[in-house]
Parts: structure tokens; C-alpha cells; sequence
């Protein structure tokens, strides 16, 4: 697993929510190299960025029935924390907004959007079997 999945504090994941997938696969592929793997989720396709065999991030349609609001397409961060519910509290507390509570997503983890008090917004989350 990469360390960063177990880091406390680390960015561990890059997510771009976008209007066209298949555009901004074959965009970041030429430019970037990187190769996409495709995973059928529900509603939508959820393509796994790799570089060279290492997963770094994701690729997802912003017109998913969870995406509220039809956002322009985005790049998105994770930062790993050790519990997403008391990091939500905490951040909270600072003054925070929560956007999106702690949620599970099957087989990987548990996270929460925050919207920092400047407006500046980033995803935390704990991923399942993380020794974290």
C-alpha cells in the first residue's frame, strides 16, 4: 500500500470531476502518460489514473446523481487523516465547513469534503485498512 494511504497529514489522492471523461482521459494521457483503468461503479465509470504501475488518482463524470449542483470540472485532493469524524469535528470547530459529511465508499475507506474558512474546499478521508 502507498504510504501516503497511511500517513496521517499526507496527500494521498488527486480526483478531477469533469463534464467529459473520455476527453480529459485522452487529454491527460498524451500530455501525462498516464494510463487509466476503468471501474463501473453504479450510475457512472470511475477511471483509476496510474503512473507506471503506482494508482494516484481518479477520473468521474460530474453528472453522477451524488455530484449536487452541476460544478465545472475540478481537480479534487485527499489527505489522509486517522478518523474522518473527528477530523470533521475538529475542523468544525476552526471554523470549517462541512460539505459533504463522513461518508463510506465500499472497499476503500471513509470520507468527508471541508471547505476551509478562506473558501478553499479538500476532501479528507481514512482508507480501510490503513494501520494509521
Amino acid at each position: 500500500m502507498n504510504n501516503s494511504f497511511e500517513q496521517h497529514g499526507a496527500f494521498s489522492w488527486f480526483e478531477l470531476m469533469t463534464t467529459d471523461t473520455e476527453a480529459a482521459k485522452t487529454f491527460y494521457g498524451q500530455l501525462f502518460g498516464w494510463e487509466m483503468e476503468d471501474t463501473p461503479l453504479e450510475d457512472t465509470t470511475y477511471s483509476v489514473i496510474k503512473v507506471g504501475k503506482q494508482e494516484v488518482g481518479g477520473i468521474m463524470s460530474t453528472a453522477v446523481a451524488q455530484v449536487q449542483g452541476s460544478p465545472p470540472s475540478h481537480w479534487g485532493v485527499y489527505v489522509t487523516v486517522s478518523d474522518v469524524e473527528q477530523t470533521a469535528t475538529k475542523a468544525q470547530e476552526l471554523g470549517a465547513k462541512i460539505l459533504v459529511p463522513p461518508t463510506d465508499i465500499p472497499d476503500v475507506g471513509r470520507f468527508a469534503v471541508l471547505q476551509d474558512p478562506q473558501g478553499a474546499v479538500l476532501s479528507v478521508i481514512t482508507y480501510k485498512n490503513s494501520s494509521s
